[in-house]
């Protein structure tokens, strides 16, 4: 009898932990070590609500602890204060329960009740040991303290992972921000920071619980294989985290600011239809990303052919691939479309707005030697250059002066915060020298 008892009770053990583990996910570089190397993942939430239309207003609805109902599951996932404060008092004894204990174990709420104390307890059932616990509000009564975003400390909301996993399983998304984390511990919260560039398309490789405050933990595979992962707040549900917490660094640990849907990726990138396969060439010298992720500069009237121009989300800029004609080389840059706001002022750097960089065909060469070319490249001029050659390498002038007596020209440069600059050419609009004052 006591074998046939101990056989039943390591079933249980078993059952309970592969519940409570399939919630624990790791991303495949994981080293085992015995103590933590980073902190645990601080994230964030949205900054409010979202319309019922989008994908996390349509699946992941915001709860107040006012409105939970029985049966709402949670994971205790402490963090370090919580080893101090502890949470959870066992119903039966009445004492309090360690924080670290009930680590990862799963409480599915009961309800709320007022104590001939005049205490109120928010009550659960740990599924993993099939014990009462109760979490009792520090001051005031339920009915006060759940409008609050207080909530219940240390619990995860189970809700949203479930909803996460249904929803985005094998979902194939794209990178919204550079910043990620791969986890440094196989039985701890060990993580580290890994930059990933923006707009690449990942898949969806495994959903389990992040953090109290934000408890979808989303790790994601590149074409390469690399794993990395983002802990998101979707519902905000227990998040514990006001309003005015939800934005600055934060936003990149909302869903929407790490990443995006490949059918809205899609979607948006159709607008920029028309420039795909157009050739264009840049105005002045800027710097572009090359396959290996290098930045490299690149040179003013460089040719290229637009291949692919991809839209991101909450902001006006897109990732722009292009092809070199000179060289067949792929590069790749963020430039936005916008131009200029109410303001007057030019949405990002005025470099990167695409109708300052780029000039719609292929630079003209024609009948300029290979010489003159480089110095083209460069912004640069020199004795022997046609007017044709000076307006590829300087623009055209900020105005000109003709001397009628030996048919000799001057085209006048005005350059913000440096000397004018003029550009001397003879009766046969050849360059015979250049002065500045």
């Amino acid at each position: 009898m006591k074998k046939m008892i101990m056989l039943v009770s390591l079933a249980i053990a078993v059952i309970t932990a592969n519940a409570q583990d399939s919630y624990i996910v790791k991303t495949n570089n994981v080293r085992n070590t015995g103590a933590s190397t980073a902190s645990q993942v601080q994230d964030a939430s949205q900054d409010e609500e979202p319309e019922a239309t989008d994908f996390v207003g349509q699946y992941f609805k915001y709860r107040s602890l006012c409105d939970w109902v029985e049966g709402m599951k949670f994971m205790v996932m402490p963090e370090k204060y919580d080893m101090i404060v502890n949470t959870f008092t066992d119903a039966e004894t009445g004492k309090e329960v360690s924080s670290n204990r009930l680590r990862q174990k799963i409480m599915i709420y009961k309800n709320h009740t007022s104590e001939m104390d005049g205490s109120d307890r928010i009550h659960f059932l740990c599924q993993d040991e099939n014990k009462y616990y109760y979490y009792r509000i520090p001051s005031g009564s339920f009915d006060n303290y759940c409008y609050g975003k207080l909530g219940v400390p240390t619990l995860a909301y189970i809700g949203d992972v479930d909803v996460a996993r249904e929803k985005l399983k094998d979902a194939v998304l794209y990178t919204k921000t550079d910043i990620y984390y791969i986890d440094t511990e196989r039985d701890g919260n060990g993580c580290e920071q890994v930059r990933v560039e923006k707009n690449k398309q990942v898949k969806v490789k495994a959903i389990g619980v992040g953090t109290r405050s934000f408890p979808v933990k989303i790790i994601v595979e590149d074409e390469k294989g690399n794993q990395f992962f983002q802990n998101v707040a979707m519902s905000k549900t227990n998040s514990g985290m006001r309003d005015d917490e939800f934005g600055m660094d934060n936003v990149r640990h909302t869903f929407y600011g790490s990443f995006q849907l490949a059918d809205e990726n899609i979607a948006a990138s159709e607008e920029y239809s028309k420039y795909i396969g157009k050739d264009v060439h840049t105005r002045y010298a800027t710097k572009m990303e090359n396959i290996n992720g290098k930045t490299v500069n690149i040179l003013r009237l460089s040719s290229f052919v637009i291949q692919k121009i991809e839209a991101q989300s909450n902001t006006n800029y897109v990732k722009m691939t292009l092809k070199s004609h000179r060289t067949g080389e792929i590069f790749t840059k963020q430039v936005t479309f916008v131009n200029e706001n109410v303001a007057g002022d030019i949405d990002g750097q005025k470099e990167d707005y695409y109708g300052y960089l780029f000039k719609p065909g292929r630079a003209d060469f024609k009948g300029v030697s290979e010489k003159h070319r480089e110095l083209i490249h460069q912004g640069r001029i020199a004795k022997g250059f046609k007017k044709n050659e000076v307006r590829m390498a300087l623009g055209e002038p900020s105005n000109t002066v003709d001397y009628d007596n030996d048919g000799s020209e001057e085209w006048v440069y005005n350059y913000d915060g440096q000397p004018k600059r003029v550009i001397i050419f003879n009766r046969r609009g050849v360059v015979t020298g250049t002065r500045r004052f």
